[in-house]
């Protein structure tokens, strides 16, 4: 599928074993749908120097670290000043991800919690925005993330938003952002889309979370970051614009937030 305008996958993971045998052609792919840039995303920190190495050699292509909320009781607790040294190189441009996991990890809540505490500390100490992993625990994500706001500011983006209305509007109202996923084109997502029906334009932005959760018409299949595209067109009919509209004010809203992958973009 190609696009005659500038789409940005702002989460995918193109470290994993997936992508192993054609990285270059996957991220190839992506250019060719319009994809001109791509945010790989670390989810255990001992993994960084090869995630890092991915964005080293392809244009484009920046990265984020963190420790996922499903191994934060497996993989060594994340330090704010490791966190804070990564940050210091330029392609590095969000903290996490993070977050909370009480679908799958429930039973390790409280390291969670403490994890996710670190990470939004990173965040505003560095400046850069915190990638956010929410599941089945919205209640207490609305309160940590409220509790870190009120410390000191910071910006964020609920990756692949998929809660409920409560949490949007909570995020919402705390000024961060809600990322739309493959899960959009799903038919039976309608809960879903209304919530971004709802929510500002000017708030929204775009991902794969590749290799996971291909849009229709590949759902089932492995994802990859040139199916935003089909995301976007999900997107656009929800707030009845045509997809080069909806394109330019997702890519917009990516680089408000990753200002750091904005700049790089036009210094290019």
């Amino acid at each position: 599928m190609n696009a005659p305008y500038e789409l940005v996958d702002s989460h995918c993971h193109l470290d994993f074993a997936d992508f192993a045998d054609e990285r270059e052609a996957v991220v190839a792919r992506a250019r060719a749908a319009g994809v001109t840039r791509m945010v790989t995303i670390c989810t255990k920190l001992h993994q960084e120097p090869a995630v890092r190495a991915i964005a080293e050699a392809n244009e484009g292509v920046f990265y984020a670290a963190g420790t996922h909320p499903m191994s934060a009781a497996s993989e060594p607790m994340a330090t704010l000043d490791q966190l804070v040294a990564l940050a210091r190189h330029p392609k590095f441009v969000g903290i996490g991800e993070t977050g909370l996991d009480y679908h799958y990890t429930a039973d390790s809540a409280e390291v969670q919690k403490t994890s996710l505490r670190v990470h939004i500390e990173a965040a505003q100490d560095t400046g850069l925005p915190l990638i956010i992993h929410a599941r089945a625990a919205d209640e207490d994500m609305e309160a940590i993330l409220a509790e870190g706001l009120r410390a000191k500011p910071y910006s964020c983006v609920m990756h692949c938003f998929s809660s409920g209305q409560r949490l949007a509007t909570a995020a919402l109202e705390m000024g961060f952002y809600l990322s739309m996923s493959g899960i959009a084109t799903f038919p039976k997502s309608t809960e879903l889309r209304g919530i971004f029906a709802a929510a500002p334009l000017n708030r929204i932005l775009l991902e794969t979370d590749s290799p996971y959760l291909a849009p229709i018409p590949h759902r089932g299949k492995r994802n990859e970051p040139a199916y935003t595209a089909f995301t976007a067109k999900t997107g656009a009919a929800i707030y009845g614009l045509t997809e080069a509209e909806f394109a330019a004010a997702t890519t917009a809203n990516f680089d408000r937030l990753f200002t750091r992958a904005a700049r790089a973009a036009k210094a290019a």
